[in-house]
C-alpha cells in the first residue's frame, strides 16, 4: 500500500449530507472511479483501489469524528505507513466554501477530528486535503458545530466541489504534494 486516504464524517443516515462529511464523500468519489468496493475494517469501511501506479488504501472511519484516530491508527499500522503517507480529507470552516488546500502537517484549528489523529499517530505531520466549507453566513445565528452538521446550501455545487476534491487526492498521489498544491490551493 502506497497510500492510506481517509475521508473524515460521521456515520448515520442523518448525516450523509453533512458539511462535516465532506471527506466521506470524497472517498465515496475515488471508490466510484477506480472501482473500489467497500468492506468493514478497522472500524470503518475499507476500499482498495489503484490511481496511476500508486496503491490506495480508501478509509471511512465509522467512529464518529472525534474518534477518527482509532480507525486510521488502525489501517496505517496494519499497512505499515508511516504518518506522512496518510491523506486526510476534512471539511474545513476557514476556506470558503469550495477552496482546497493540500498541505502536509498545520494545526488542528479546533477540529476535534485532526485532534484525533494527531494523537493516535503521535504527529501533526499527515498529508490534509482541507475542503473548504465555509462559516455561517452574516445573521446566521447557527454556532460553527450546528453548521457543519447541516447540510450544503442550495447554490453550493457540491457534486463538483467533490469532484474537483477528487481530482487534487489523484493528482497528490500520482504526482506528488508540491503539484498538487500548484494546480489545486
Amino acid at each position: 500500500m502506497d497510500l492510506l486516504v481517509a475521508g473524515l464524517g460521521n456515520p448515520g443516515r442523518e448525516h450523509v449530507h453533512d458539511r462535516h462529511n465532506v471527506g466521506w464523500m470524497v472517498v465515496d468519489e475515488l471508490a466510484r472511479r477506480h472501482g473500489g468496493s467497500f468492506k468493514s475494517k478497522f472500524r470503518g469501511r475499507l476500499a482498495d483501489v489503484r490511481v496511476a501506479e500508486m496503491k490506495l488504501a480508501l478509509l471511512e472511519p465509522e467512529t464518529y469524528m472525534n474518534e477518527s484516530g482509532a480507525s486510521i491508527q488502525s489501517a496505517a499500522a496494519f499497512f505499515k505507513l508511516p504518518a506522512g503517507q496518510v491523506v486526510v480529507v476534512h471539511d474545513d470552516v476557514d476556506l470558503e466554501t469550495g477552496r482546497l488546500q493540500a498541505r502536509l502537517g498545520g494545526g488542528l484549528a479546533g477540529h476535534n477530528g485532526l485532534r484525533s489523529i494527531a494523537q493516535r499517530l503521535g504527529t501533526q505531520e499527515f498529508l490534509r486535503m482541507r475542503v473548504g466549507v465555509g462559516r455561517p453566513g452574516r445573521g446566521d445565528p447557527r454556532p460553527v458545530a450546528d453548521y457543519v452538521l447541516s447540510a450544503f446550501a442550495p447554490e453550493d455545487d457540491v457534486a463538483a466541489i467533490v469532484s474537483r476534491a477528487a481530482d487534487a487526492v489523484e493528482t497528490l498521489a500520482s504526482e506528488g504534494l508540491e503539484e498538487t498544491q500548484r494546480r489545486f490551493n
